[in-house]
């Protein structure tokens, strides 16, 4: 089994920052990436930040410039830094790990979400 827990949304005015932590751990075999989702009610759920086990990254366009994804391999922890936070920000962020478990099998994990609130 492998788990994935995530940590730091709150509520922050316009403007604001805050910096995301995902945790992975488990029967883990490898991780190829990790990243982030988020969905406000009514939207669709949207791709935020993907790294890579080579280091490359992608980021959906609406964050570009303000968000900043970074990994500690030793914890097997996935950071994400959000700074210049916009009201359209606001919804619930989902941590994933795309791994290898120690069965070999490929799979997705999802943390619980935590919810990140930007608002005046």
């Amino acid at each position: 089994q492998v788990q994935v827990v995530e940590s730091g949304g709150d509520l922050v005015q316009p403007g604001g920052s805050l910096r995301l932590s995902c945790a992975a751990s488990g029967s883990i075999f490898s991780i190829y990436a990790m990243g982030w989702y988020r969905q406000a009610p009514g939207n669709q759920r949207e791709l935020v930040a993907r790294l890579t086990n080579s280091g490359g990254t992608d980021y959906a366009n609406s964050v570009k410039g303000r968000f900043t994804i970074s990994r500690d391999n030793a914890k097997n922890t996935v950071y994400l830094q959000m700074n210049s936070l916009k009201p359209e920000d606001t919804a619930l962020y989902y941590c994933y790990a795309d791994t290898d478990t120690l069965s070999r099998r490929r799979a997705n994990y999802w943390g619980q979400g935590t919810q990140v609130t930007v608002s005046s």
